[in-house]
């Protein structure tokens, strides 16, 4: 749906700019000459007559009425931020349904609207950001992960814990070693899950501390895991130009676990900030429509971490 939504702004801020361009050079200059003519043959020509004469149509004064506020969102929401709305609880406790957030578009490189060409490189994903990118097996689908592996890094998933071997310098011979990334537990039952308490630990990812949540009682779908060559279950060599990526909701998300890599041509974005978060609570059987909020949580309002 955002595919087609900048498709459709980048058409309407094309034909609109180009109609009002059309009318500048060439309709705009002819009135002016109809009307010089008018008052060349009528020394008393009403300025009623005159302003008709001159009055551009319908359509080219809409767009030029149109063209500088849709050519404004086009650049803010093509290069600098966007607006997305949680859609699940993949990265719940960081992120919950209702949420919304802006996402930096500048923060991995500059990319046209359409066709999602790099324009400018600015920068690559680090280890721990909060990323938005076109889910590799559908790109019509924009997803939300925590980017844990860097191209070149071992990450291996096994008994729920974490480890990351960080990639060797080019021509480096004292390579680091595998580390299990540091965690430390918060409570339990702040969430839960199928009526199962959810374990929330303060994880340590490079220089960002962030929770994540654990369903003691879901044991790991390893044979559902994306299998790389020869490497264990679990074990996996990110490739160059792609990125190892999960939700913080470690047993209920859908990420590179079980499908595979990011390719950098499918990032989209950094998640910066929640700039409104809204509840859904309501039920079916309630009167007024499920997709209306039942409030607002204004305490989630602020940066993302």
């Amino acid at each position: 749906m955002a595919a087609y939504f900048s498709l459709i702004l980048v058409l309407v801020t094309l034909s609109s700019g180009l109609i009002w361009l059309f009318d500048s050079l060439v309709l705009a200059p002819k009135r002016q000459q109809k009307l010089a003519m008018a008052q060349a043959t009528q020394a008393d020509i009403s300025e009623e007559s005159a302003e008709k004469i001159v009055r551009e149509s319908a359509i080219v004064e809409t767009s030029r009425s149109i063209f500088p506020v849709i050519a404004f969102v086009l650049i803010l929401r093509s290069f600098i931020y966007e607006p997305f709305q949680i859609p699940s609880g993949s990265m719940m406790p960081t992120l919950l349904v209702g949420d919304f957030i802006l996402v930096e578009k500048f923060s991995y490189g500059l990319k046209d609207p359409v066709w999602r060409s790099q324009l400018v490189d600015t920068g690559k994903p680090e280890r721990g950001d909060v990323a938005v990118f076109k889910y590799p097996e559908n790109p019509k689908i924009d997803y939300i992960k925590r980017v844990i592996g860097l191209p070149g890094d071992r990450v291996v998933y096994r008994n729920k814990e974490l480890y990351i071997q960080k990639s060797c310098p080019e021509g480096g011979t004292d390579c680091p070693k595998l580390e299990k990334v540091a965690r430390v537990g918060v409570n339990q039952g702040e969430f839960n899950q199928d009526n199962i308490p959810l374990l929330r630990y303060k994880e340590q990812l490079g220089d960002v501390t962030h929770d994540i949540l654990i369903n003691p009682g879901r044991g790991e779908p390893t044979s559902f895991y994306y299998r790389e060559n020869n490497l264990a279950v679990g074990e996996f060599v990110v490739p160059e130009g792609q990125y190892f990526v999960m939700g913080d909701n470690r047993d209920n998300s859908t990420d590179s676990r079980f499908w595979g890599f990011v390719p950098e041509a499918n990032l989209v974005g950094k998640a910066v900030a929640i700039w409104i978060s809204f509840e859904f609570e309501r039920t079916p059987a309630d009167f007024l429509p499920t997709w209306i909020p039942t409030g607002v949580r204004f305490n989630r309002v602020g940066g993302i971490v």
